[in-house]
């Protein structure tokens, strides 16, 4: 049977296959409507017939998936990500979120990857420029934020129908390696070497919140008195203290000339705090004698302090603070506690080996798993897998599970000693 020559008549919402003029066949998809309300068709032009059919049918499917691009010009990988970062990401997701989302799209993915249509974007181009990132220095697990930011972006991308397929889905990013520096929590020993050094220092029981219960550095810097049951020995966490972010105040008539954060007349532009979001992290923590103890002293000191500064306070609810008051800087309390382990003589480690140090003790000490699972602040879904990252089995853990094993099997160190006689007489 002769392929149609002449156009026919199709039904509202089906598409239109002809021979044109030129001598290929050509159809008229219907895809949906305009923003301001018209028709939209999408043209396709093949050789033949059979070929044409074949794609009317994959843009068809496309378009009832709901996976087919849209009207209008389509976007940059760039323009995307710039405008998904700012207009749909920001104002759902959490400060912290967003900061990593916007560093990923404005040093590494823009520059990498910005220029391409979105609906032409392909794995390979992704995969070529976590290459690109770990040859100019870049680590591995900054290729991996890289990889989620994009793969989140574009799956946004997919679900609006400006992308057929999400080629952040498809694409491997770099190998994670064992980390050569993997995490070793602080033995009993270090700690009490930690405590002689602490005692020492103003704000000495934020350390031990965190090498004793394995406080997060944002809820004890976000920690306020209202909080803190010193009759009761408990405190509850509800709040985590954010990273600052400062804009410039100097105006630009006058700049000061200097990053945001150090000018004189810079602006905070986010919150000091944010309320927990999950269930797990909003959590009744128990306190030891010793830390209530501790706290005790501490306001009592902070008491004298707000004294002696007389109209210098800042005042707040908040348990630790500066000399003269307000909350403490995140990047002034990491510093602080290099200069801890140094002057403590203890080995260098990140401020959150102390959190692993303290989810090791609990097991060391046989608490129950449910009750560790409270006081760190684990899901309940996630836990196990929390564990198997924060609770480290420590050498003397290693060496007393081999006493039992030789008990076990071998029986008492008397008999084996029995034993080893015998074999010396035959």
């Amino acid at each position: 049977m002769a392929e149609e020559k002449k156009r026919t008549r199709r039904a509202n919402g089906e598409s239109a296959i002809y021979l044109g003029k030129d001598g290929r066949w050509h159809a008229r998809v219907p895809m949906g409507y305009k923003d301001d309300g018209t028709p939209y068709r999408r043209h396709l032009t093949r050789p033949t017939r059979k070929e044409l059919v074949e794609e009317v049918r994959r843009l068809e499917k496309q378009r009832d998936e709901g996976s087919a691009r849209q009207p209008g010009k389509p976007w940059t990988v760039g323009k995307w990500l710039e405008h998904w970062v700012e207009n749909i990401a920001k104002p759902v997701v959490s400060e912290n979120t967003y900061a990593g989302y916007e560093v990923a799209v404005r040093v590494h993915l823009v520059p990498g990857i910005g220029r391409h249509r979105i609906d032409r974007l392909e794995p390979e181009h992704l995969e070529s420029l976590y290459r690109r990132m770990q040859s100019a220095g870049s680590k591995a697990g900054t290729a991996h934020q890289a990889h989620r930011t994009a793969r989140t972006a574009l799956g946004e991308a997919v679900r609006r129908g400006h992308a057929a397929k999400n080629a952040a889905a498809l694409a491997k990013p770099p190998r994670m390696e064992e980390d050569e520096n993997e995490v070793e929590p602080y033995s009993v020993d270090e700690v009490q070497s930690l405590l002689l050094e602490v005692n020492k220092r103003r704000n000495s029981a934020r350390w031990m919140l965190a090498l004793a219960l394995g406080l997060r550095q944002g809820e004890t810097l976000g920690l306020r008195w209202s909080d803190v049951d010193l009759a009761n020995e408990y405190l509850k966490l509800r709040r985590n203290r954010l990273r600052p972010k400062y804009e410039h105040g100097c105006g630009e008539a006058v700049p000061c000339g200097r990053k945001a954060g150090y000018c004189p007349a810079r602006v905070q532009v986010r919150r000091e705090t944010k309320n927990t979001k999950s269930r797990a992290g909003r959590r009744a923590v128990p306190l030891p004698g010793p830390l209530v103890v501790m706290l005790r002293s501490h306001r009592e000191a902070q008491a004298r302090e707000r004294a002696a500064a007389g109209n210098l306070w800042t005042e707040s609810e908040y348990v630790f603070t500066k000399p003269l008051g307000g909350p403490l800087s995140p990047n002034t309390d990491y510093h602080d506690w290099k200069r801890l382990l140094e002057d403590a003589g203890v080995r260098d480690g990140r401020l959150h080996d102390a959190r692993h140090t303290a989810g090791t003790v609990l097991m060391l000490l046989g608490v129950p798993d449910r009750v560790i699972d409270q006081i760190m602040g684990w899901e309940p879904g996630g836990a196990a897998r929390m564990r198997a990252r924060y609770l480290h089995v420590t050498d003397p853990m290693l060496k007393e599970a081999a006493r039992k094993i030789s008990h076990a099997i071998w029986g008492a160190p008397e008999n084996l000693a029995v034993d080893k006689d015998q074999d010396n007489e035959a």
